[in-house]
């Protein structure tokens, strides 16, 4: 099944496009937590996020740099975490690698294979032979980034290129690149107006990974409606701090949930 496939099964099964990124730093989670556990809770503290929020989320995606700070430890960590997702959703691994080619496919044969992630994200600055190998995993998706959602992004993404603005030459190879329907972008939150020009260059049928609403500030709401296609879909609004640390308590797990579920039914009103 394409990742495609598996993401419209996902979102239509929940009636949801809310992907929750598992940021899960150490040092945020509850004091309890880490004084049962001690690094093993960022994976009992992902269980309980899974456990309460699969029926809510279109995908799940883990940042690994909250893991591989942990060292050996951590990577076992987000591993075991893959395992604990249902396997009708999808996984986006937030890598964003990008490298010389024989790099790059060494980074694409752990992500895709050794993690078994269903997409992952990748910085396409240099070139094309430096994305080439993700793109060979037909059923996977690769997003590459076009428009993000920090406050640097200004420094580069919106630079003029032959009269028009960086990103906008990135949306227009991911569309080049895409001969295998298998490539996706990266658009923030935060560039709601960015997203809208995206969406017209890559069509109906590309997805969006949409970071930075909440913790971020980014607006959800034109987020979403610039980001979305004509069906009102393949918009994937990752939100993580503002679900993941809802709650400090015992009930941080039910604090996501409800979290969640606030998201995803605002998604769903402004997707129509």
């Amino acid at each position: 099944m394409s990742f495609l496939d598996k993401l419209c099964n996902a979102a239509r099964q929940n009636k949801s496009w809310l992907c929750i990124g598992l940021d899960s730093e150490l040092s945020k989670l509850p004091t309890f937590l880490r004084e049962r556990h001690g690094p093993y809770a960022v994976l009992e503290f992902n269980r309980a996020i899974i456990e309460v929020t699969a029926d809510l989320v279109c995908a799940y995606k883990p940042n690994l740099a909250f893991y591989e700070m942990l060292g050996p430890v951590g990577l076992e960590i987000l591993y075991r975490t893959r395992e604990l997702i249902p396997k009708e959703i999808p996984i986006i691994g937030d890598a964003k690698r990008g490298d010389i080619e024989n790099t790059a496919r060494a980074y694409a044969q752990a992500l895709f294979e050794y993690y078994r992630f269903d997409a992952v994200t990748v910085n396409p600055l240099m070139g094309f032979d430096s994305v080439a190998p993700f793109l060979e995993y037909l059923d996977k998706c690769t997003f590459l980034l076009v428009r993000t959602s920090n406050p640097g992004a200004r420094d580069f993404q919106e630079l003029s290129c032959d009269g028009r603005p960086f990103y906008q030459r990135l949306a227009e190879k991911a569309c080049e690149w895409n001969t295998r329907k298998n490539v996706g972008v990266v658009v923030g939150a935060t560039a709601p107006d960015q997203a809208a020009t995206v969406r017209q260059i890559v069509g109906d049928e590309m997805p969006i990974l949409v970071p930075g609403v909440g913790a971020q500030a980014g607006d959800l709401e034109r987020a979403v409606k610039n980001s979305v296609n004509a069906q009102g879909e393949l918009a994937i609004i990752n939100v993580s701090r503002s679900v993941l640390f809802a709650s400090q308590s015992e009930d941080f797990a039910q604090a996501a949930r409800k979290a969640a579920q606030i998201l995803r039914d605002a998604i769903n009103r402004w997707r129509v």
